[in-house]
């Protein structure tokens, strides 16, 4: 919907990527209280009020009008829509082994770019029939549907024995390798909120692609990300490793960005392969990234561990699009993707340091 808002609104592409990035900025400030509830009184309920309390933000935000009552509405459904990363991330660690868990978190995962792919395919006839207002009322719906459904299926899962290390270890607040392990992630995620989610707004206003068309190459990269994050899961599971394919991920996906941004001005038909490419990898490494943090913490600690690891990503992923899209407005496009190429190599180097 960001085209349609921003000449709604007559906001700038800095105020559009903001716009963009709202969602994230509101969970920087609840992710880790959303964390330390879901170690104390379970996944249900925290899952159930944050998705309620989200699907009625995002339906008031139909009836806003203006950038600052859009930015506070989708804040606040960013914080309480925050509650299902610890929530559902703590549960796959609960009910599935370490040889399992990489696929499990993996197809956990796909839920992001499966809503990416629905929603750009349903949205755009969605708001052209009743514009932002039946745009945001469906996801808003959307969400209250998760949450009904999220408190009739869920259940705690087995609560294995904690061994003593365990037991002993530091809490995530005071652990060197979860900081490092958030940081580099936090590094990796600039491609995916800035290549993806700006890919509509470029091919439309830079290559006078239609919306629709322009949502529908979103729609193919979300459908390819799908399959991105099971493969990385699976894979981490045969190599019993998180951090080798997560590092190689991250440099695949800087030589990628970096090809996409020498190939910006070039025919359609060689572009949008590379865009594609370089999306899916830009959005297929979170799994690795969710899997790892929650071993590092154990069972105990692992709602309070993704609450840390998802306030670093979110924090940095708020500050992303406003600024790549003020860069953009400042130099060019191709610029902007030349500097978002570098976030990737750099959390490769972070996460280097990490041991196995």
């Amino acid at each position: 919907m960001a085209p349609l808002l921003r000449e709604r609104d007559h906001l700038s592409l800095a105020e559009t990527g903001f716009l963009i990035s709202s969602s994230l900025l509101g969970s920087i400030v609840s992710l880790f209280p959303w964390g330390l509830a879901t170690d104390r009184i379970g996944e249900r309920f925290v899952l159930f009020a944050g998705l309620t309390l989200c699907g009625a933000a995002l339906i008031a935000a139909g009836y806003a009008h203006g950038f600052w009552p859009l930015v506070g509405l989708l804040s606040f459904a960013g914080a309480t829509g925050a509650s299902v990363q610890s929530a559902s991330g703590r549960a796959v660690l609960h009910w599935f082994p370490t040889a399992q868990r990489g696929l499990a978190l993996a197809i956990r995962q796909t839920a992001i770019p499966i809503s990416g792919f629905v929603v750009a395919l349903a949205l755009p006839p969605i708001v052209h029939a009743g514009g932002t207002l039946w745009g945001f009322a469906t996801m808003g719906i959307a969400c209250l549907a998760g949450a009904v459904l999220g408190v009739l299926v869920l259940r705690e899962g087995p609560r294995a024995d904690v061994p003593a290390e365990a037991a002993l270890a530091p809490m995530p607040v005071r652990d060197r390798r979860i900081w490092r392990l958030s940081i580099g992630s936090a590094l990796l995620i600039a491609p995916q909120l800035c290549v993806a989610g700006f890919t509509v707004l470029y091919l439309h206003d830079h290559r006078g692609l239609s919306t629709g068309a322009a949502a529908a190459v979103l729609a193919v990269m979300q459908a390819l990300a799908i399959a991105g994050r099971i493969v990385a899961g699976r894979w981490s599971d045969v190599v019993a490793s998180r951090l080798r394919p997560l590092r190689a991920i991250a440099l695949a996906a800087f030589a990628f960005v970096a090809l996409l941004t020498l190939l910006l001005e070039a025919p359609l038909p060689l572009l949008v392969p590379v865009l594609v490419v370089a999306g899916v990898l830009s959005m297929s490494w979170n799994s690795l990234s969710f899997a790892a943090v929650v071993e590092l913490a154990g069972h105990s600690r692992s709602g309070t561990a993704i609450g840390l690891q998802q306030t670093l990503l979110n924090g940095s992923g708020a500050a992303y699009p406003g600024l790549f899209g003020a860069l953009v407005a400042a130099s060019s496009w191709y610029v902007g993707f030349a500097v978002v190429a570098l976030f990737p190599l750099v959390g490769w180097r972070v996460l280097r340091a990490l041991p196995e």
